[in-house]
């Protein structure tokens, strides 16, 4: 079964627009994880404009799943990395002022960097995911880094599907079989939501895991986030949880 990981840093957005502690970070992480997720994501920032530092070793002892902590590596993420020992860590090549993730690792310029990178994580039995595009020949190179696993970035997956453009889900079949033979394990997020999840994880079923943010958050206003998480989780595999 694919794992769903929350990616908790809309609630933190929601916390810093007014100050204060409300809604309660460490409270929502607990709450995710007894509805049902099988992990917790973060992606803290330098601007600390949702999830900050602070939080991420607040959070920590109370991750009874899997905690998995995104990020652009500079010195001081991969120090506060090394610091929480995370199960997982999500490497993004976002720039400090980027929105989102807008896009994945180029592997052939960013092989070497990402080698070293990966190694000292690695030496700390921390495991470790490349976020990345569908090109064929970036998953070579990622291999030669010594990551873990592969996050397959889906913005363009789920803008096409909304447009009915359903063959979309052939190069990502491609790259995440791909990645599969290279003997990589492959993640999946970006844009994924209750429209288009259900039918990504039955073309692609041996994806490990997806992390879902924004949309799950969304949904939740609506929902709630008992209900949105059980829905989430019956797209994923089928069964009325």
């Amino acid at each position: 079964m694919t794992q769903l990981s929350i990616n908790i840093n809309k609630f933190a957005t929601l916390r810093n627009a007014r100050g204060g502690n409300n809604p309660d970070i460490l409270k929502v992480a607990k709450d995710c994880q007894r509805f049902g997720a099988q992990g917790i994501t973060v992606h803290p920032r330098p601007d600390q404009r949702h999830i900050r530092y602070n939080d991420v070793f607040e959070i920590k002892p109370f991750i009874i799943t899997e905690f998995n902590i995104e990020g652009y590596p500079s010195r001081s993420f991969i120090d506060m990395v090394l610091k929480v020992q995370p199960h997982q860590v999500t490497l993004v090549p976002d720039p400090p002022d980027a929105l989102t993730s807008n896009k994945g690792w180029d592997t052939i310029k960013n092989e070497k960097f990402l080698q070293e990178i990966i190694s000292e994580f690695k030496k700390n039995n921390i495991r470790t995911s490349v976020f990345i595009e569908t090109d064929l020949d970036l998953f070579e190179p990622a291999v030669r880094t010594g990551t873990d696993r592969v996050e397959l970035y889906t913005e363009e997956y789920a803008v096409e599907f909304d447009k009915k453009n359903l063959s979309v889900i052939n190069k990502f079949f491609q790259a995440a079989t791909l990645a599969k033979n290279l003997g990589l394990k492959i993640n999946a997020g970006h844009d994924l939501n209750l429209r288009n999840l259900k039918y990504f994880v039955q073309q692609i079923p041996f994806i490990s895991e997806v992390s879902i943010g924004h949309a799950l958050v969304c949904d939740a206003l609506y929902f709630g986030l008992e209900n949105t998480i059980q829905m989430y989780l019956r797209e994923l595999t089928g069964i009325k949880v």
